[in-house]
This record gives structure tokens, sequence and C-alpha cells, in this order.
């Protein structure tokens, strides 16, 4: 198939074009060189030119405290440039796969959220993000939404300014010997390389629709650390950090498990529980460190 990957260059981005292109799929890697998804006539210039057959867009302004200063370049960003795709998308009678967020829920629960809970975003990302949604939903029939969470993976995410979770837990026990970390906060560590898998598969199918796409289980930040460590028989003093000891400038969920009921539903589930992505990225970066030495 003709695919065109949105935000080629970040974190998911790159390991959809890598994983696509392993299923034999011609891609059209793009980046925000090659177009700005919050103008219309980009897209539209971009995407008449390749003629895809599936659009994958992950691009979005991650950073949440940029997106609570600046509200009018996160929904630009975030809404109308899904917006934007989706319209083109259905021009060229391409299906959209757009990526979404847990952070369209407000975390005050302490059960996994399924595709029929309603969405309440502490924040303007989450509302950018949960509005991109439902401009994709009203705008082209053929698409897929996927929520994901906890996302880490060998390219840095480009719209953070600091390394993913894994990275850094690393990097601070290496230059301190002792890490805080808070445990009040709960995920489903996501590896970008197991959900560029699941898209993969989910394009294979007219099963369109709403889907939370994350790994099996969860975890506090802070037992992530420790299976971190644990993996990487790293010696350091974890400990946990106090509720208040890490203040947010930015209201977030505190409860960020999504169920992937939909998937399940569907027989089209591919996901595993979130240990065995975070092996094989350890593992896969062990490689590459090594590699990198000879």
């Amino acid at each position: 198939m003709r695919i065109a990957v949105i935000g080629s260059n970040g974190q998911l981005g790159s390991d959809l074009v890598r994983e696509f292109r392993e299923n034999a799929d011609e891609v059209s890697a793009l980046t925000h060189a090659d177009l700005e998804v919050g103008d219309l006539k980009s897209v539209r210039t971009a995407l008449l030119r390749l003629d895809p057959e599936v659009v994958v867009n992950t691009a979005a302004l991650h950073d949440v405290e940029i997106c609570e200063r600046e509200p009018e370049k996160a929904f630009t960003a975030n809404a109308f440039g899904p917006r934007n795709v989706a319209v083109v998308a259905r021009e060229v009678d391409a299906v959209l796969m757009h990526v979404s967020t847990d952070y369209v829920f407000d975390g005050n629960r302490s059960t996994p959220y399924d595709e029929t809970d309603l969405p309440r975003p502490l924040n303007c990302y989450g509302n950018t993000k949960l509005a991109g949604e439902h401009f994709v939903r009203c705008t082209s029939e053929k698409h897929f939404v996927l929520r994901t969470s906890g996302l880490f993976g060998k390219t840095p995410c480009r719209g953070k300014r600091s390394p993913n979770f894994v990275e850094l837990m690393l990097k601070l026990a290496h230059e301190r010997g002792e890490v805080r970390v808070v445990k009040d906060e709960v995920v489903s560590p996501t590896s970008t390389a197991e959900l560029a898998r699941q898209i993969v598969a989910l394009s294979r199918s007219q099963c369109y629709g709403l889907y939370h796409a994350t790994a099996e289980g969860s975890c506090s930040w802070y037992e992530f650390a420790h299976e971190i460590f644990e993996l990487t028989g790293t010696r350091v003093v974890l400990k946990m950090a106090s509720a208040n000891e890490f203040p947010a400038k930015v209201p977030r969920p505190r409860y960020s498990v999504l169920e992937n009921r939909a998937l399940k539903l569907a027989g089209l589930n591919t996901f595993r529980p979130w240990q065995h992505g975070l092996r094989d990225y350890l593992g896969a970066s062990r490689l590459c460190a090594t590699e990198a030495r000879l």
C-alpha cells in the first residue's frame, strides 16, 4: 500500500516508517519541512502529490506547558491540524489513522478507561487533542483514532525538551546515584515499536473507529523506574517521592490506564504486557550502544 506518515521523524513516526517498510509498503516519510498541518493548502499540496491509500498523522504539539501558555498555537497543531489532514484524506479517498492521547481523561478513577467512557480533559493539551479527535471522526468516514499512553521509543520526542522516561532514569542514576520518583501516578508504559506494529495491523482492516492502543497492564512511575533498573542491573538508590515533591505547573491525570476494549472485540489487539516492550527496547538500545563502540 501507499502510506504517508506525517511526523515521520518523531518518536512514533520513525518506528512507523520502519514498520510499514518492513511490511513491503511504499512509504512517504513527511516532516515539518514537507507540510504544515495547520495550513490546509500545505496539507493538500503534499497529499495530492502523493495520492496515498493510508495517511497516518502523528504530528502534534506535545509540550503540555507550551499548550497551556499558547492555546491558539495548541489548537492550530492539535485540532485544526487533524481537521486539515482529514479534509484532504477524504478528498483523495485515503484511510486516516490519527494518534491521540490518554490526556483526554481526567484520571479521577482507579479502573481502566475504555472507548465508551466520557472524556474530560484537565488541560489545554487534552482539550485540543480531544477537539482533533472530533474533527477527524466528523470529517473522514474511513478513520482510525488511536489513544495511547506513556510512550517511549528510540527516537527522541521532538515536541518535548527531555529524553523519554527510560533514558531519563538511566541518566539520573548515572549522574546522581539516587533517584526519587512518584508512586501516585499510574500509566501503561507503551513502546513505540509495539504501537507501530499495532497500527500496521489495524491498517490492514476496515474496522474503522475509535480505539485505545496501549501495552497491557499498568504501573506507577516508581514501579516503572524499578523495572528499568532491575532489567539493566543499574546500581542506584530508588526512593519514592512525596505527592507534592514535584508540583506540576499544569494539571495532569493521575490515572492514565486505557483498556484496549475495541481492539480485543475486533480480534485485532497485538499488545503484550508493558514489561515485554521495555525488555525489547532495552535490548535494542544496548545493541546500538555496542555497535557504536565497535
